[in-house]
């Protein structure tokens, strides 16, 4: 197991890959977008972030588990319900929007690559970690659960 796994809390690296980003954006040319659009298109896609990760949170609160990504192995009860019908890692994607929001913000396709760093760091030293310890935890109810959900979208 790395060293990494389960040790940066998903919302600091979101923090660090959005001050990657705003790096990139001032050190590399931006595109034209209008003002207009910048704005909104941030803004939608930190609300509908914000939206996504409530939802994800308020369903692990109604089915008293813990919330805590640094501690799967906390977990008292598998939540396959609501938003989690259609993602296995919705609180994730919300992340995930509102980081692409920021490159919208920032006009920055180069930020846009960081993205992908943010997808692939999750998917190695967190979600695999926290699938781990809940196919350990819920056996063959996680393994189907898998089967049927996908891990982002």
């Amino acid at each position: 197991m790395s060293k990494l796994n389960l040790k940066i809390p998903p919302a600091i690296l979101v923090l660090i890959i959005g001050f990657l980003m705003w790096l990139v954006a001032v050190n590399f040319a931006t595109i034209s977008i209008p003002a207009m659009y910048r704005y909104t298109g941030f803004a939608l896609l930190l609300a509908v972030g914000a939206l996504i990760i409530a939802l994800g949170g308020l369903r692990f609160k109604s089915a008293s588990t813990t919330v805590n990504p640094l501690a799967p192995e906390s977990s008292s009860a598998l939540v396959t319900s609501g938003i989690y019908k259609y993602s296995r890692n919705p609180m994730y994607i919300g992340f995930l929007l509102m980081l692409i929001g920021w490159c919208v913000f920032l006009s920055s396709v180069f930020a846009l690559a960081l993205c992908a760093v943010y997808v692939g760091y999750m998917n190695r030293f967190q979600i695999e970690p926290e699938e781990q310890a809940l196919e350990t935890i819920f056996g063959a109810e996680y393994v189907n659960y898998k089967a049927q959900v996908r891990r982002w979208l």
